[in-house]
């Protein structure tokens, strides 16, 4: 399931919130937290996980690497390590294509 954009952007996003843009349970993104030195989220008095901008765009990585490419964890952390910049530029090209095709389909069915 693709990455779904919050309709208001806030400072921070809960991680319920969070869990909801991809489509898995709040312990896959704690989970993800503990394996991915990327991933920093606030921690509020009561302890709460508060996620930034950066840390969405981190999980957006994450995210693609595992669900989408299939990767390991181990395979994903490995990835980031070594090729983070490429990675990267990677998950960008696909994310730019899949507009394209998105907004292809749009104007398809408008004709």
């Amino acid at each position: 399931m693709p990455y779904k954009k919050p309709k208001i952007e806030k400072v921070f996003y809960s991680i319920g919130e969070v869990a909801d843009m991809f489509g898995v349970n709040t312990s896959n993104i704690r989970f993800w937290e503990n394996e991915f030195d990327i991933l920093k989220p606030h921690k509020n008095a009561k302890g709460n996980r508060m996620f930034t901008r950066e840390d969405i765009e981190n999980l957006k990585i994450i995210h693609h690497l595992l669900k989408e490419r299939g990767l390991t964890i181990k395979g994903a952390q490995m990835k980031l390590k070594d090729n983070k910049e490429d990675t990267l530029q990677n998950f960008e090209v696909v994310n730019r294509l899949q507009e394209i095709r998105q907004m292809l389909i749009d104007i398809k069915e408008e004709l």
